[in-house]
């Protein structure tokens, strides 16, 4: 008879349980993490990515994805111990740092999302948003509209808060009200920006532009993979080994157009033209290298956020943290 591998562990540690450091169970435990992602969001496409292409079980690793239905309630079931690992803004993680429950970053896309206009509408330039209803994705200090007022305030001279109206709602509200006609320009997230890219609509900013715009280059992401740095000791290997799968799996998605009609029940896509919007914008968001450039141009985005929203964006104790943005390793 021809034992397997884990027979012969199996067998191993029956014989020798007294000089096992730790025990079966724990090691399978240290290995699994739980990710708390939105029911239809895109972190979903990644997942599903890595278990389909095998790139979790290459890790030793095994993947718990959790449902939510907001943003909101992903970072309270981390913050509670719920799950492992989650896709936030930095800025969100670096803000829980500064209170004293410290977090790592590590970056999972590149894109920032846009502003939308009609090909036919009222504006050409951005000084046309002067008088104009502004659809914005989120609330008064959501980070897009923040940097559009400080890009405004440098190409313009003046706050778009002062001379247009800013109109908050949901992402799929204010697109809804630009296809309406109801408002001039919607800024919001990149998935809802592609799907209006499908339907003719004009991506008349990109947020990258107005980043590199105010003098911040290369343009780190905004949004990444965030984890308590409490888990590091139990969770650390896993984290790291959830990672490289993520790479392994946007590898695939950079080139593969098939691994894409896999995953197209996930995206929700209306027709064609939307899924190959959604697909286009994802692969152009791919994140490369993070290194001390990123880093660097991570902490001049935080004094603009920090300049423009004030106090109610960065909490009572304001200030940059690199070790957020740190290797897993660190």
């Amino acid at each position: 008879m021809i034992l397997t591998r884990r027979a012969l562990l199996a067998s191993a540690a029956i014989t020798l349980v007294p000089l096992l450091p730790l025990p079966t169970h724990a090691q399978d435990a240290a290995m699994k993490l739980r990710i708390g992602s939105l029911k239809f969001g895109t972190l979903n496409w990644l997942v599903e990515t890595i278990r389909t292409e095998g790139f979790d079980k290459q890790q030793g690793l095994t993947l718990d994805a959790v449902d939510f239905a907001s943003g909101q309630a992903t970072t309270v079931a981390l913050q509670a111990g719920d799950i492992d690992l989650i896709v936030s803004d930095w800025l969100w993680a670096l803000r829980r740092t500064q209170d004293g429950e410290r977090m790592r970053f590590a970056p999972f896309s590149n894109t920032l999302g846009a502003l939308m206009v009609a090909t036919d509408g009222p504006v050409k330039s951005l000084a046309d948003l002067k008088g104009k209803k502004i659809g914005v994705a989120g609330g008064a200090l959501d980070k897009s509209w923040l940097l559009l007022r400080a890009y405004g305030k440098a190409q313009l001279g003046v706050d778009l808060t002062e001379v247009a109206e800013p109109v908050f709602g949901a992402a799929p509200l204010v697109s809804e009200q630009l296809v309406l006609g109801r408002v001039d320009a919607v800024l919001t997230f990149w998935p809802y920006a592609a799907r209006l890219d499908a339907k003719g609509f004009r991506r008349f900013l990109d947020m990258k532009e107005v980043v590199k715009g105010l003098g911040i280059d290369p343009a780190p992401p905004l949004v990444g993979f965030v984890w308590r740095n409490a888990v590091m000791t139990d969770k650390g290997a896993a984290i790291s080994a959830f990672l490289r799968a993520a790479a392994s799996a946007n590898r695939v998605l950079a080139t593969n157009d098939a691994a894409w009609e896999r995953i197209r029940p996930l995206m929700q896509a209306a027709d064609d033209a939307e899924f190959a919007r959604l697909r286009d914008y994802y692969r152009a968001g791919i994140p490369g290298s993070f290194g001390e450039a990123e880093r660097q141009s991570c902490a001049k985005l935080y004094e603009v956020l920090a300049q423009t929203g004030g106090p109610e964006l960065v909490g009572p104790n304001p200030g940059f943290e690199r070790s957020l943005f740190g290797p897993v390793g660190e």
